[in-house]
């Protein structure tokens, strides 16, 4: 690369509108992981045919992040799963198209049929309840495009390997966090949960979510930035064997 990546500054243009979340994509996988490459995403006819199955058009948003990254799955799938264009499917109840799965089946996201026809669509999520009849599509991000680069920094701070690790927080690491990073400009989510809800940090080389201090996750550019990180937060890091 010719200049260095401001994840910052670019995230920022990203939350703004299509084109910026995929710039942002492209040059977050770049630095990051590695650069997006042909091939990386599905092929038109793979939409195609889904379309036709499902028996309505996939939001633009939708299609433009299968056609260029859909197939990464070290971007779309370690944890979480982006379901493949085969896959994708209505719930049961005709509420809302389903594109992606908790690993464990615990929650789905899906876009609402009622907005399918949208460009850029909000992203509702629906946990997996025993009492089928409780369960609701709640609020996840206003927009779809925002929801991807959510996946894919999400699904970075799950790869494998010694640049990611796990913090159970004691009662000073989110203040630390906070005094050690900077927050990120990404929306508030859940939908609702402005309070509550998960944030984004970044330090020096290191890529940090809490998840409303119930959990840090981190991922790092380097195992060194990683133990940077973890002596500046000190606390029962899950991969920390030093």
């Amino acid at each position: 690369m010719t200049q260095e990546f401001d994840l910052a500054a670019s995230l920022a243009g990203g939350v703004e509108g299509r084109s910026g979340t995929w710039s942002f994509i492209q040059d977050f996988a770049a630095h990051w992981t590695s650069a997006l490459k042909t091939g990386d995403g599905w092929a038109e006819a793979d939409l195609a045919v889904a379309e036709e199955r499902l028996g309505v058009r996939l939001p633009t948003a939708l299609r433009e992040a299968y056609l260029l990254f859909g197939r990464r799955r070290d971007l779309t799938s370690n944890h979480d799963v982006l379901l493949s264009p085969a896959e994708l499917y209505v719930d049961d109840a005709k509420e809302a198209l389903v594109f992606r799965h908790e690993n464990q089946g615990a929650a789905s996201w899906g876009i609402l049929l009622d907005n399918v026809r949208d460009d850029d669509p909000a992203v509702f999520i629906r946990a997996d309840l025993a009492d089928k009849t409780a369960e609701r599509w709640e609020g996840w991000l206003e927009r779809l495009s925002p929801c991807f680069i959510e996946i894919v920094m999400s699904e970075s701070l799950q790869a494998d390997g010694e640049t990611c690790d796990f913090l159970d927080p004691d009662d000073g690491s989110i203040e630390l966090l906070e005094q050690n990073c900077a927050q990120l400009p990404f929306p508030a989510y859940p939908i609702g949960e402005e309070e509550h809800g998960n944030r984004w940090f970044l330090g020096q080389d290191v890529l940090l979510r809490d998840d409303d201090g119930s959990a840090v996750l981190a991922r790092a550019r380097t195992p060194e930035a990683l133990d940077r990180m973890r002596d500046l937060i000190p606390g029962d890091w899950l991969n920390d064997h030093r």
